[in-house]
């Protein structure tokens, strides 16, 4: 166990925002489970994290984007009331760095789900197709195994219309035909395209995907929270004349916010989703 002293962090907001969903909370604690290993972290009131795991230090670092300068994500994004709000209110609420694969299927699986059915089926595949590194904690599934795996087996993992889609996803990556890696070389756009092609895969999963794992700091994902908050907020905004449909309020996100508005996406989701509709005077 070692202490490591980020900058302008806070665990609690970071993992329970919504980005990630193989973190839970006991007590003081977070576990984990990242790759192949089990992780425990605890941060004290002056800012500290405690980490148990063998991990370095610079495997957190990376994990967290704690090499993102948060004060300069945060002036570029400060564009009204309510942003400022959510800056000041969750600050330290960082992007995680999340493994591209996992994060792939973990969002195929996430259309049309409560965040807790989400856990359950990818706690589900991977006790079924992972490999157990301590009791009660599994590995998330390679491509080969999914693509490999018996329908009636994945069935065992809940996982309804999006079974054959799963199979089909890890199909394509693990023969070559879709190289996850090369998405990080594309633009957004093109690699949003890409990933499009995957049956089950729309805009909000693919944004999400690119935000969370390939650094595409302009996915501006819109979910039923960010559409609620655009119609409440921003309808007035002269870009609406225009914008009737989910990919135009992506559109309006990008012009309106930057480079880093996935930054402000999240913000504006963990807050609305904590909150509701928040009074700006």
């Amino acid at each position: 166990m070692y202490r490591l002293k980020p900058e302008i962090f806070n665990l609690d907001y970071t993992l329970d925002c919504g980005q990630v969903f193989r973190w839970e909370k006991e007590g003081d604690w977070w576990t984990g489970v990242v790759g192949e290993h089990v992780i425990r972290l605890s941060q004290e009131d002056s800012g500290e994290l405690l980490v148990d795991s063998r991990l370095p230090p610079e495997f957190f670092s990376h994990y967290f984007r704690l090499d993102d300068d948060l004060p300069s994500i945060y002036e570029s994004i400060n564009k009204d009331l309510l942003i400022n709000r959510a800056i000041n209110k969750y600050r330290g609420l960082r992007l995680i760095r999340q493994d591209p694969w996992e994060c792939l299927i973990s969002y195929m699986l996430a259309t049309a789900s409560s965040i807790p059915t989400i856990q359950k089926r990818i706690y589900l595949l991977s006790r079924f197709f992972g490999q157990e590194l301590e009791e009660g904690y599994f590995s998330f599934p390679d491509p080969d195994t999914l693509a490999e795996a018996d329908l009636s087996l994945l069935d065992k993992c809940k996982l309804g219309f999006r079974t054959e889609r799963i199979k089909e996803a890890a199909g394509e990556v693990a023969s070559g035909e879709l190289d996850l890696n090369v998405l990080f070389r594309l633009e957004y756009r093109y690699a949003r395209e890409r990933l499009m092609r995957l049956r089950g895969i729309g805009e909000k999963v693919a944004d999400c995907v690119l935000l969370f794992a390939f650094d595409k700091m302009e996915a501006f994902p819109i979910d039923t929270h960010i559409r609620q908050i655009i119609q409440h907020y921003h309808i007035d905004d002269n870009f609406f004349e225009s914008c009737t449909n989910m990919s135009r309020m992506g559109d309006w996100g990008r012009e309106y916010f930057g480079y880093y508005c996935g930054y402000a996406q999240q913000y504006l989701f963990y807050q609305k989703r904590m909150e509701g509709f928040v009074p700006l005077y």
